[in-house]
């Protein structure tokens, strides 16, 4: 059979409910508010792995085993640039712009495709052990993230690991991944509505913000997880999304 990120979810949600719950943060971990500045509309045939803006690029990749797509679209019109099809039996997973590089990854083929960030065609792949789930770029290197809660450094050019750091939040299953502008990571915990914010030199839980209450009730028919962070440049909002969500929604995290 088949399986997907929404079967494993189901999973993943047996095996907290029987052990009593979703881990949690705890009480001492600070908390956000998420603040919806705005919308937009959102593929919600998109099943999201990876969000990233570029100056006035979005981009989008997607994933299910012959169905993972990477998107390029205009911010500001929504007009798509260049779209490539990911072939079977790839399934991707999180990407970013390093340099004149678009990363992608792969959930468990551990390939790691180095893309034109113009025409999205595949230029080198790096092989990599484990399983791929979000990427971001910061300070001129990668991070990585694999499901657990650890965030692994990686060579913006050899894909090469350079470190590792473990998030002071055992429970916690990091998936996509967003370097903000103030050297912080956000991180969507999957299978939950969670985004955290990380200091990834300590792994320190910089903040914790509950986003189960973005997609309204009557949209979430059909939708998945909460699952997309990209940082609007030069501002301190962020675009974020979900699987086969119809909404994308610009929003900034406020300190509670």
């Amino acid at each position: 059979m088949q399986h997907t990120r929404r079967s494993v979810a189901v999973a993943v949600l047996a095996g907290l409910l029987a052990t009593g719950g979703c881990a949690d943060p705890g009480p001492d971990a600070p908390r956000l508010r998420v603040e919806v500045v705005g919308t937009r509309p959102h593929d919600p045939r998109a099943f999201t792995q990876g969000l990233e803006v570029h100056g006035d690029v979005l981009y989008e990749g997607t994933g299910l085993a012959g169905r993972s797509t990477v998107r390029a679209t205009d911010l500001r019109t929504g007009a798509e640039l260049a779209r490539v099809e990911v072939p079977a039996p790839y399934f991707g997973e999180g990407i970013t712009r390093a340099g004149d590089t678009l990363w992608q990854l792969t959930w468990r083929e551990g390939t790691a495709f180095a893309r034109d960030p113009v025409t999205l065609a595949v230029r080198a792949e790096h092989s990599y052990d484990g399983e791929g789930w979000g990427l971001c770029a910061r300070d001129g290197g990668l991070v990585m993230s694999d499901g657990s809660n650890t965030l692994t450094f990686r060579d913006p050019v050899t894909f090469a690991i350079t470190g590792t750091t473990d998030v002071d939040f055992a429970g916690a299953r990091l998936n996509e991944l967003e370097c903000a502008a103030d050297g912080s990571v956000y991180a969507n915990d999957y299978p939950t509505d969670r985004i955290l914010r990380i200091d990834p030199e300590s792994g320190a839980l910089l903040g914790v913000a509950d986003a189960s209450g973005l997609l309204p009730r009557d949209q979430r028919a059909g939708a998945d997880v909460l699952n997309g962070i990209a940082q609007l440049p030069g501002t301190d909002r962020f675009l974020v999304t979900g699987k086969y969500w119809p909404t994308m929604f610009e929003v900034r995290f406020v300190p509670e």
